[in-house]
């Protein structure tokens, strides 16, 4: 049996939506990742990772991606 998610679908989509907006206001870009997830009781490497994966599924972050449409990098180029 598996173990329980720490965090919940809920809260995590939660996390990274505001982190990504945040983050596409240079005002108050700095330090985004860090006092959201202070803010939601989410550790900060866990929300990096949920929005580096999100912004490379929206393609603005390169990479990978992870959304499995097959059009990531690298990807019949």
């Amino acid at each position: 049996m598996a173990a329980p998610r720490k965090y919940s679908y809920e809260l995590r989509e939660r996390a990274t939506r505001l982190a990504v907006e945040t983050r596409r206001d240079p005002a108050s870009a700095g330090g985004a990742i860090k006092r959201i997830a202070d803010q939601l009781g989410v550790h900060p490497e866990a929300l990096r990772t949920w929005v580096k994966r999100a912004e490379t599924d929206e393609g603005t972050w390169p990479g990978h991606d992870f959304g499995g449409s097959g059009q990531g990098r690298g990807a019949g180029t």
